[in-house]
């Protein structure tokens, strides 16, 4: 075996240790920033807005279909 490739092998595979262990830094690191972010906690106060508007929306139309089903039977009468 080459003397070179049996040297180098230390330095290489402390240079990707290096690397891996850098780039699971940053992962955990992106992971923390995204928890701390706000926007989560936006975006769940807008689904929970959004539910309340479209339970309305369908009581108000529940409410208007019911009345005018009333209406036409009260005027067949």
């Amino acid at each position: 075996m080459n003397l070179a490739l049996i040297h180098d092998r230390p330095h290489i595979q402390s240079f990707w240790e290096k690397r891996i262990s850098a780039d699971v830094q940053h992962a955990e690191n992106e992971e923390q920033r995204r928890n701390r972010s706000a926007l989560t906690k936006l975006r769940e106060g807008w689904i929970v807005r959004l539910e309340n508007r479209n339970k309305h929306l369908k009581n108000l139309n529940e409410n208007f279909v019911r009345k005018v089903k009333t209406e036409q039977s009260a005027d067949q009468t």
